[in-house]
């Protein structure tokens, strides 16, 4: 699916704080995919311009979202573990996305990875009215706390690196969740791999053609 995408560089507001987020959008969009990370590196950056790209081409709206300032991603290392504020911050770029009317009916995604997915499990665990599925490439899912993996109605994709020492933790985790679910397991060379990436990535793109509704109405005549 070929589409015409105008980019904009954004700032949203967060409670006292405003958030940088890069969305690449047009008319025709089949739904909006949020790509959410809770640290600034370069490795980070680069995986999101990877996952945009994938799902653009396949007719994805995307929203790349700093869930950190550049201050605070510099002076507060341990910001990133703080789901709680990290989940309200999720649900502000959801409010904002509410009184947006280009995006308006755009059935929507989560993508997360690092500690930003214990945030959006929580976050989803909440949004089940503004959601309607989410991928975590690894990370924390268990920094959700039980309660919100308990109460996540959403359906997840977890995609997880044999190597990675949290392993463990996620699938306990994981099992926490009665919702619909998926497991992925991914090459020992994790996320860190742009290989191992480029191979994760279709498995993301076809999660979100499958779990998101489309939102494009047949006309009368068939077209």
């Amino acid at each position: 699916m070929s589409l015409t995408l105008r980019h904009s560089t954004l700032s949203l507001p967060a409670g006292p704080v405003w958030l940088a987020a890069r969305l690449a959008h047009a008319p025709d969009v089949r739904g909006l995919v949020i790509i959410a990370r809770s640290t600034l590196d370069d490795e980070e950056t680069a995986r999101e311009r990877a996952i945009s790209d994938a799902l653009n081409r396949a007719g994805f709206a995307t929203l790349g979202l700093d869930l950190a300032t550049p201050h605070e991603d510099e002076r507060d290392p341990d910001l990133r573990f703080n789901t709680p504020l990290l989940a309200n911050r999720v649900e502000a770029a959801l409010a904002w996305i509410d009184h947006q009317p280009p995006l308006h009916g755009l059935a929507r995604g989560l993508v997360a990875g690092g500690t930003a997915s214990g945030a959006a499990i929580r976050a989803g665990s909440r949004s089940a009215d503004r959601l309607s599925a989410l991928f975590c490439l690894g990370g924390r899912i268990d920094l959700a706390g039980a309660g919100p993996l308990g109460a996540l109605a959403l359906p997840l994709c977890v995609a997880v690196s044999h190597a990675d020492p949290s392993r463990a933790m996620m699938r306990k985790a994981f099992e926490l969740i009665h919702a619909d679910t998926a497991w992925q397991d991914i090459d020992d060379t994790g996320l860190s791999s742009p290989a191992a990436l480029a191979r994760i990535i279709p498995t993301l793109v076809r999660w979100f053609e499958h779990q998101l509704p489309s939102t494009t109405e047949d006309t009368p005549d068939g077209t």
